[in-house]
């Protein structure tokens, strides 16, 4: 084979490769990441925390304290309740009045007393009102059946376990870092109607 015959075959490669180049379509770039979203709502920031409750001794009430843990944890975005050891609140039932003892946030105990239920309240809205004073809330005896943390004063006909809007938002609040809870730790928030025996 002579020099001058491959001469003309490397042109003819390199000329069928430009060619080829010519027509190929251009190389798509990766789709850039969007940014992540700056949040600036520091609820929306706040880490989940978990509180254990221990319904153990909780009696006849105990399906009424999971029912109402569920409750808050469908209600309210950063604290979830779950029963576990050790406990960050217990839960008894006894023969009194209900009542709680708030001793932190998300801290302390609550007693389901037999006296309310005796005589028409609701134990699911007895549990979710208790534990709402362990989550930082405190009374606020306005009669209305919609205000969970109206307790006893809504009446034994008021069977609402679910807290409202601003009861809710006051939880992802306290949880978050963004406002002391209302509720003195250490006292005890006895819901008892107004014109109870002592």
């Amino acid at each position: 084979m002579s020099r001058m015959s491959r001469i003309p075959r490397s042109a003819l490669a390199f000329a069928l490769g430009l060619a080829f180049l010519a027509t190929a379509p251009p190389a798509q770039a990766a789709p850039l990441s969007p940014a992540p979203a700056v949040q600036t709502d520091r609820t929306a920031q706040a880490a989940v925390r978990v509180v254990r409750y221990d319904a153990s001794r909780a009696a006849e009430f105990r399906s009424a304290v999971d029912q109402a843990a569920q409750i808050w944890n469908d209600s309210v975005s950063n604290v979830r309740l779950v029963a576990g050891s050790p406990a960050d609140f217990v839960v008894l039932a006894d023969n009194g009045w209900p009542r709680a003892q708030p001793v932190g946030r998300g801290r302390g105990t609550v007693w389901m007393g037999r006296q309310a239920t005796s005589q028409g309240y609701a134990p699911l809205r007895i549990a979710t009102h208790e534990i709402g004073h362990i989550l930082g809330l405190p009374d606020r005896r306005t009669g209305r059946c919609t205000d969970l943390m109206s307790g006893s004063s809504a009446g034994t006909g008021c069977t609402n376990p679910y807290p409202n809007t601003a009861e809710r938002a006051a939880v992802d609040r306290n949880f978050a870092g963004l406002t002391p809870p209302a509720v003195q730790f250490g006292e005890i928030y006895v819901d008892a109607p107004a014109d109870a025996a002592p």
